[in-house]
């Protein structure tokens, strides 16, 4: 039973001993005692009083001296106005270390039968462009979620959904058509991504320069963004596209691939994966197919030029469109065929969208739209919404090729994570394919780190240079610490110090290592938080705090040199659970950690 659980017990038996009334475990509150203050937790007292008839320091002395003589694992107690502090032994928070140390996966739930199936969607990148920050964040995101998720004992299935037809992709499509002159990624040493993705800005920019010259000619601007020809051939490739048409269809399948084979090399450098990849251009007959029957039914209607649409109004929303006239399908039609199908392959409990917030509305209407149209599982649709990345130089905007590009930005953390390195001397005796890899886990060390550490409500500003520091709140600051740690380690066994796996619990030992088992305690409590909360900054933070706590006893305490061998034992124990879950808590950001720097 955890020490929290055992004060609530406490509290229940004291009150009801003292003053005759019964208690509810959530009338009770602890709290971790504030560090300027004597005690490990707190309980607040000022509920009580209405019980007591007494002044909060008298209630808070009768309940801890009761506490006290009645709970073992009490040491000593004190009271502050309405707080009384309690002192925990230190033999409880070392049984916590020995229980910790011989556990493997310490502070991860266990899956079983019964357990809580989730469908994570993330990445679902568009197939006319490559991925960019935005990309990553999302991507860095949705896998970390999932590796929290099954930590607490959920089945994860990770799965992406790839967004490869629309107006969009025809955009792309057209501009290679017009002025690519043939050429592919053999042919230019071009990554398949990066080439589509140039001609959809050089859509962009030939668009807007016939609404430039349509304008000229006095015609209104809204009627030229409307008329521009590029944009109708594109609107009618997509109408081709739909219908069959062999040469649209070769032409998507050709530069889709191109696009494919560059997201994979993308994802392997990212360090994630999917359980399944679908793709829209699969999954969005299916939505028209729902949508129409909707339409039969009445639950839909159509309005005279012939696009169907679902009224919302009694929702407090408008009307949204969900086929357009001429009978292609839009975002929503597409999500409402991709959840169907899911829903019935896997029966899942839950899906979770991982999309930026400028999508709360759409996943608002889907949930309603699919519960207007029988589908009882509408209500377990829910969505990660997370804010968006920017640049200290300010947005990006794909269309007008301003994006931060995922590869070249990995590219860059590399050559940054190797000259910092390489100035600091941290790998100087390392060989250059060794030096090479450990650039590689500081590089996307960092990048990971600097980004999941964040709140995923808050919008973020992400700078490079700032994210590779072995100091502060930092992914390299973090690997370097579990790097020391792991010295630590070896050097003791090459000294030929066993290091055990059970502390005495009768030391005495210091406030500073007190704490650190305290932290140890807590780890499966931030496991489970954050797996309630859906948000790795709750783990990132608290490995950063661990960290920071750890270096702080490393500088203040002898650890292999210690001479008292029972304590010395303790304090090897210490730092290696500490480095367990560095090693823990990172791997549930997705990041590697490095034995040497």
């Amino acid at each position: 039973m955890k020490i929290e659980e055992i004060i609530i017990k406490g509290v229940k038996e004291a009150v009801s001993s003292l003053y005759g009334v019964e208690l509810e475990d959530k009338t009770i509150q602890i709290q971790k005692t504030r560090r300027e203050f004597e005690g490990d937790l707190t309980v607040v007292v000022f509920p009580f009083l209405r019980f007591s008839k007494k002044s909060p320091e008298d209630t808070a002395n009768q309940l801890g001296e009761y506490l006290n003589k009645n709970i073992e694992q009490i040491s000593a107690f004190n009271v502050v106005k309405g707080f009384l502090n309690l002192s925990i032994s230190k033999a409880y928070w070392i049984n916590i270390l020995n229980e910790a140390i011989n556990k493997e996966n310490y502070g991860f739930v266990e899956a079983t039968d019964e357990s809580k199936s989730i469908m994570i969607e993330y990445s679902s990148p568009n197939t006319n462009k490559p991925l960019h920050l935005g990309h990553i964040r999302n991507n860095l995101l949705g896998y970390s979620v999932a590796q929290i998720l099954k930590a607490n004992g959920h089945k994860v299935i990770m799965v992406n959904l790839v967004n490869d037809r629309g107006i969009h992709i025809c955009k792309s499509m057209l501009a290679w058509e017009k002025f690519g002159n043939g050429e592919t990624p053999e042919s230019t040493g071009i990554k398949g991504d990066h080439l589509v993705g140039k001609y959809y800005v050089k859509f962009d920019q030939e668009y807007k320069k016939e609404v430039e010259s349509l304008k000229a000619q006095g015609v209104d601007a809204d009627k030229a963004k409307a008329e521009a020809s590029l944009l109708i051939e594109a609107q009618e490739m997509l109408r081709k596209w739909e219908a069959g048409d062999e040469a649209v269809v070769q032409l998507w399948k050709t530069m889709n691939s191109w696009v494919l084979k560059g997201f994979e090399t993308t994802y392997k450098k990212m360090g994630i994966s999917f359980d399944k990849i679908y793709f829209e251009s699969e999954t969005y007959k299916k939505g028209k197919e729902i949508v129409l029957k909707g339409l039969d039914e009445g639950v839909l209607y159509k309005k005279d030029e012939g696009s169907v649409w679902a009224n919302l109004e009694s929702d407090g929303l408008d009307h949204k469109l969900l086929l357009r006239k001429d009978g292609t399908s839009v975002y929503m039609t597409q999500d409402i065929g991709t959840a169907w199908q899911r829903f019935t392959e896997y029966n899942i409990d839950d899906h979770l969208y991982v999309v930026g917030n400028e999508q709360n509305y759409h996943f608002q209407v889907l949930a309603l739209i699919l519960g207007k149209l029988g589908y009882k599982w509408s209500d377990r649709i829910n969505h990660l919404s997370y804010g968006m990345v920017e640049l200290p130089e300010g947005k990006m905007k794909s269309r007008e090729g301003t994006v931060v590009d995922a590869d070249d930005l990995m590219a860059e953390m590399v050559k940054t994570a190797k000259e910092t390195s390489e100035e600091l001397g941290k790998l100087d005796d390392y060989s250059e394919e060794e030096a090479n890899q450990v650039f590689e886990k500081i590089a996307m060390g960092a990048l990971k780190y600097f980004i999941l550490k964040v709140d995923p409500k808050k919008n973020m500003m992400f700078n490079p240079k700032e994210s590779i520091d072995f100091n502060g709140n930092t992914g390299p600051f973090i690997q370097y610490t579990y790097a020391r740690i792991q010295s630590v380690l070896n050097k003791s066994k090459d000294a030929g110090i066993e290091i055990g796996t059970k502390a005495n619990t009768e030391l005495n030992i210091a406030e500073k290592e007190s704490y650190l088992l305290q932290m140890i305690a807590n780890y499966p409590n931030i496991v489970a938080e954050a797996g309630k909360d859906t948000s790795p900054a709750l783990i990132s933070n608290f490995v950063y705090d661990l960290v920071k706590e750890y270096n702080q006893f490393y500088h203040e305490f002898p650890i292999a040199k210690e001479e008292d061998t029972q304590l010395r034992e303790f304090r090897l124990i210490l730092s290696k659970q500490i480095g367990m879950i560095i090693k823990s808590g990172m791997s549930l950001l997705g990041i590697d950690v490095v034995d040497r720097m």
